[in-house]
């Protein structure tokens, strides 16, 4: 832990040295909610979010916030190792989409693409009648399963330091996500105003208690969208080891690592049952693997949680934003960008200007933030990108 900010009602607890003012402000308003437990934790990539700053950690009694989750339920990350110690730049442009139309690119639609046809009911979890938002939207949702989305979700290939070659997937429930959180959301809003809570409507954090019907509905809801975008990920790295395994038929694939930073659980904390709120923040429980990627053209990391009581056992789940979208378009220079990831080896995608929004400019040292959380993680795999695709 960087520092401890205690002039307001609980105790605000950073891992990192400087904080926007936009996140401050937010952290703020989530340290004087009536039913904060303990303390905010403020993982080393915190960055302003939409109520919560994203990086933020919060545990609550007897509510669950839907802004505190976020409206990407469930993202996160996957990981696999493979056998291959060596691969070629040719090799790469093959798997990654070669001219026979059988690469990653043409196996997983990316940004607003879906697939033309539905995919198979058994690639998705199946949902239930208590499930309202998730069965209106479940035919739409078949043909966004095994897609990667846009913004800062990408696919990589990836050189481990441990010798070998490995593949990662970074991506979230695509719309159905964000129906869900969107829906829970002025579900709570409206509640809030008909109970006149005195929690300000600027801070848009409002809530649903757990003895709620709504509050249980959402949280199945939730569970559902969570598990959506783990079939979702998974999907997608079957296509992606089927690109790999056509190049290399003798291939053998590790276990799958997987881990999401969007969502809310009840768990036990210094000895409560508190339902913790990480939202772009990673689980880091005791012996615990994780997966904590950088920005294209930065390394990224296969970790093992410490079990730090005081970040409610979790850290950061990427280097995180020190820019906005709208910022990064306008100073960041495309050519200097291109430029740092042909120099590093990197087969990419960046292309114009608009791609700029995901450069490697627009995020924070993945190293400092890293060395920020020491308490939080071990590092067991430093992983340097080969080629990577954006949503």
């Amino acid at each position: 832990m960087k520092r401890v900010i205690t002039t307001e009602k609980h105790p605000i607890k950073l891992w990192l040295d400087d904080v926007e003012e936009g996140a401050m402000a937010q952290a703020r308003n989530l340290d004087n909610l009536p039913f904060l437990f303990r303390h905010v934790a403020l993982m080393p990539d915190a960055h302003q979010g939409y109520g919560m700053p994203i990086g933020g950690v919060i545990a609550c009694r007897d509510v669950v916030i839907p802004n505190a989750v976020g409206v990407d339920i469930g993202c996160g990350m996957c990981a696999v190792r493979t056998s291959l110690r060596h691969i070629t730049p040719q090799e790469l442009k093959r798997i990654m989409g070669g001219g026979d139309g059988q690469g990653i690119r043409n196996l997983i639609p990316v940004g607003f693409r879906h697939h033309t046809t539905p995919q198979a009911e058994k690639c998705l979890p199946s949902p239930s009648a208590e499930l309202p938002m998730v069965a209106a939207l479940f035919e739409e949702a078949r043909t966004q399963v095994g897609t990667l989305g846009g913004g800062n979700h990408f696919i990589e290939v990836q050189q481990g330091n441990d010798g070998y070659i490995w593949l990662m997937v970074h991506s979230g429930s695509r719309n159905l996500g964000y129906r869900v959180a969107h829906h829970y959301n002025q579900v709570a809003v409206k509640l809030n105003k008909k109970w006149q809570v005195d929690i300000p409507a600027g801070w848009q954090l409002a809530y649903l208690p757990l003895a709620s019907s709504q509050a249980q509905t959402y949280l199945r809801e939730m569970n559902y969208c969570v598990d959506f975008a783990f079939a979702n990920r998974k999907l997608m790295m079957a296509r992606i080891k089927e690109a790999v395994a056509r190049i290399f038929p003798d291939v053998v694939f590790s276990e799958l690592i997987n881990i999401a930073h969007n969502y809310a659980a009840m768990e036990r904390h210094f000895g409560h049952d508190v339902m913790v709120h990480r939202k772009g923040a990673t689980r880091a429980f005791a012996g615990e693997l994780g997966i904590i990627p950088g920005s294209q053209g930065s390394t990224s990391y296969i970790v093992r949680g410490k079990g730090e009581p005081e970040s409610f056992m979790s850290c950061s789940h990427g280097a995180g934003r020190k820019m906005s979208r709208a910022k990064a378009r306008k100073s960041l220079n495309l050519a200097a960008e291109k430029k740092h990831l042909e120099n590093m080896g990197v087969i990419h995608s960046l292309r114009s200007k608009r791609d700029l929004d995901e450069a490697t400019g627009a995020y924070k040292d993945i190293g400092t933030v890293m060395a920020n959380q020491a308490d939080l993680v071990d590092i067991v795999v430093e992983l340097h990108p080969l080629s990577v695709i954006k949503g």
